[in-house]
C-alpha cells in the first residue's frame, strides 16, 4: 500500500515549488505587449541606441505634480516607455521631478526649456497651469534636452498630444544616439558661389554636429588639378549645396557629377529666381524678382528634374509683421504673405513621417522628367497656389487685397521638393569632358535631395546671434524646418534607424470636452445614481421577501 504524505510533508513540498518556480523566474524575464499598435515594444533601432550603455544614464523627467488630464498622459506614457528602455538595459535610470516643488523654473527656462501655458475651461470655471514637458539626460560627461511635447502648428490640442506620444520613442532614441555616438560619418558644406555666411545657417549646423564631422569644401580650391577636388570631395559622405548664388563652372559640375557617380549622397538648397524679403523694406515697398542662371539647369536635367524660374504663390502660408496705421495708433500685425508657402508634408515617407509645416520664402517650382532616377515629390504647395513668371515685380501692397480664389483652381500641388535615389546616369556620357579623369564612370547608385528654395536652411538672426531654425523671432511660431532637414540627412546618409521610429503610429483615444461639458450631469447620474438606486431597489426587495419569510 502506497503510504500518504502527512499534511506537513505537503506543505513543505508546495513551498519548496514555490521556490523553484520563483527562482526559475528571476532567472527568465520577459514581457509582453497585448496592445493592438504594440506601443510598448521598442524598435530595433531603439534598442541599437543604448545596447552598449554600460555606465548609467541619469533621465530626469519634469512632469510631476498636478498636471492637466493630458499632459498626465503624456507623463505616464513616458513612464511606461522609460520602463522599457530599463527592461531591456538596467543602465537606464530615470526619476520624476516636480520643477515648480523643487523651484526649478529658472534652471529650465535659461536652458532653453521654455514652459507650455495650459488653459482649462470646466463649468464656470477657467484655470491656467504652467507645465514643464521636457527631460534631460545625462550619460558621463554629456548632457542632453528631450523635448516631450511636439508642437505641431496643423493639429488640435488633444492630436498634439497624441503626436507627441507618438514622437516619444523617437526623442529618447535621439537622445541616446547624441550620448553614445563615436564613429561619425562626414559632410562638406560647399562653399564659393556666394553659399548663405555660416551665422545664417549656424543652427543646422549645429544640430548637425551632434550625428556627424562637418567641414567646409571649395570646389575650386585647386584649380590647375580639378581631379585632387574630386578626390578630396570623395572623403565626404554627404555635400550640402546651401543656396549658392553664383554659378557654376564646368570644371566644377564634372567634380560633382562624377562625386555622385561614385556613391557621393548631396542635398541641394537652390533657387532660380533673385528675390529676397530684405530687399522689399524700402520706401516704395516693392522690388524686382528675376531669374538666377547657376548654369545648373543642363545638370539636373540629366537626373530627371528642371527648377523652374517661376515664384509659388500659396494661400496657405507663413505670416509677415506689417506696420498698420499711423503714429499712435500703428500696430504689427501679422499678415499672411502668398510667398511664404507653408506646407504640411503629406507623403508617408519617413522623412517627412510626423513632421511639422515647413516654411519656405520665395520658392521655385520643380518638374520632374523621364529619366534612369526613382523619384519621390515629398514637398508640395497646397491646393490654393499657383506659378508666377519672372521678372515680376513684387509689392507689399498685395497684402491689402484678398486673394481671388478662383485664380487658384487647378493650379496648386506644385513640387518643392523632390527626392532622386537609385541608378544615375553621368551629366558628360557621351559628351566632352572638362577635364582629363582616369577612371571617369558612367553611372552610379546615390541619393540626391532638391529643395527649391535655399531659405528652408536659413535661420534667423538677431543682434549678431543665431536664432533656432524654423522659429520665427517676430510671430514666436517654431517651424519644422530643422527636424526635415534633419530626417533628410539622416536618409541620405542611410541612418534610417531614427527616422524610421517616426513611421510607428500609436491610436490613442480621447474624451470629446465639449460632451463632457454638456452631458456631465447625465453621466454622473448614470454612473453615481444609477448604481445607488439598484442598491434601494435590492434592499427594499430583500426586506419585503424576508419580512414575508418570517412572518409566516
Amino acid at each position: 500500500m502506497k503510504k500518504e504524505l502527512s499534511t506537513t510533508s505537503k506543505i513543505i513540498l508546495i513551498l519548496l515549488g514555490l521556490l523553484i518556480v520563483n527562482v526559475i523566474a528571476s532567472k527568465l524575464f520577459t514581457r509582453f505587449d497585448i496592445t493592438q499598435d504594440k506601443r510598448y515594444t521598442l524598435s530595433e533601432a531603439s534598442k541599437n541606441t543604448i545596447a552598449n550603455v554600460n555606465s548609467p544614464v541619469m533621465i530626469t523627467i519634469f512632469l510631476k505634480g498636478e498636471l492637466p488630464p493630458a499632459y498626465k498622459r503624456l507623463a505616464d506614457e513616458t513612464e511606461q516607455l522609460i520602463e522599457e528602455f530599463y527592461a531591456f538595459n538596467s543602465n537606464i535610470k530615470y526619476n520624476f521631478v516636480d520643477p515648480i516643488e523643487e523651484n526649478a523654473q529658472d534652471f529650465l527656462t535659461n536652458n532653453g526649456m521654455q514652459p507650455r501655458y495650459v488653459t482649462e475651461e470646466e463649468t464656470n470655471k477657467i484655470s491656467r497651469e504652467v507645465v514643464y514637458p521636457w527631460a534631460v539626460a545625462i550619460y558621463e560627461n554629456k548632457t542632453v534636452k528631450i523635448p516631450l511635447y511636439k508642437n505641431d502648428l496643423a493639429s488640435s490640442d488633444e492630436q498634439k498630444i497624441a503626436n507627441s506620444v507618438q514622437h516619444l520613442e523617437y526623442v529618447f532614441a535621439d537622445a541616446f544616439t547624441k550620448l553614445t555616438l563615436i564613429d561619425k560619418q562626414t559632410i562638406a558644406i560647399l562653399k564659393g558661389h556666394g553659399e548663405l555666411d555660416d551665422v545664417y545657417i549656424a543652427s543646422f549646423l549645429q544640430t548637425l554636429k551632434d550625428y556627424y564631422k562637418i567641414a567646409p569644401f571649395d570646389l575650386a580650391a585647386f584649380p590647375d588639378n580639378p581631379e585632387k577636388s574630386l578626390e578630396n570631395l570623395n572623403r565626404f559622405d554627404l555635400a550640402i549645396v546651401p543656396k549658392p548664388t553664383k554659378p557654376f563652372t564646368d570644371d566644377e559640375k564634372y567634380i560633382l557629377d562624377q562625386y555622385t557617380m561614385r556613391g557621393g549622397k548631396s542635398l541641394w538648397l537652390i533657387e532660380n529666381t533673385m528675390a529676397e524679403m530684405d530687399s522689399l523694406y524700402n520706401e516704395k515697398g516693392q522690388t524686382l524678382a528675376f531669374p538666377r542662371d547657376l548654369r545648373l539647369n543642363d545638370f539636373f536635367f540629366e537626373y530627371g528634374i528642371r527648377i523652374n524660374p517661376k515664384l509659388v504663390n500659396d494661400v496657405q502660408s507663413a505670416p509677415i509683421v506689417m506696420a498698420v496705421g499711423e503714429d499712435a495708433n500703428t500696430q504689427y500685425l501679422p499678415i499672411q504673405w502668398r510667398y511664404n508657402p507653408l506646407v504640411k508634408p503629406s507623403t508617408k515617407h519617413p522623412i517627412t513621417n510626423n513632421t511639422n509645416l515647413v516654411k519656405f520664402e520665395f520658392t521655385n517650382q520643380i518638374d520632374t522628367l523621364k529619366s534612369s532616377t526613382k523619384k519621390t515629390v515629398l514637398l508640395k504647395s497646397s491646393a490654393t497656389s499657383k506659378l508666377e513668371g519672372t521678372p515680376k515685380m513684387i509689392s507689399l501692397s498685395v497684402i491689402e487685397n484678398e486673394p481671388a480664389l478662383e485664380s487658384y483652381n487647378g493650379k496648386g500641388n506644385q513640387n518643392l521638393a523632390v527626392l532622386l535615389e537609385g541608378t544615375f546616369e553621368s551629366v558628360y556620357k557621351g559628351r566632352i569632358k572638362p577635364f582629363a579623369l582616369k577612371n571617369d564612370q558612367s553611372e552610379g547608385k546615390s541619393k540626391m535631395l532638391i529643395i527649391a528654395d535655399g531659405d528652408v536652411i536659413k535661420n534667423q538672426v538677431t543682434r549678431g546671434r543665431p536664432q533656432e531654425l524654423g522659429f520665427d523671432i517676430v510671430t514666436k511660431r517654431q517651424y519644422g524646418n530643422k527636424e526635415f532637414l534633419l530626417n533628410s540627412v539622416n536618409y541620405l546618409l542611410d541612418n534610417n534607424g531614427l527616422i524610421n521610429i517616426r513611421s510607428k503610429e500609436l491610436k490613442l483615444a480621447f474624451l470629446n470636452s465639449e460632451k463632457v461639458l454638456t452631458e456631465k450631469t447625465y453621466w454622473q447620474l448614470i454612473n453615481i445614481g444609477l448604481p445607488l438606486g439598484i442598491l434601494a431597489i435590492f434592499g427594499v426587495v430583500f426586506t419585503y421577501t424576508r419580512k414575508r419569510k418570517f412572518a409566516k
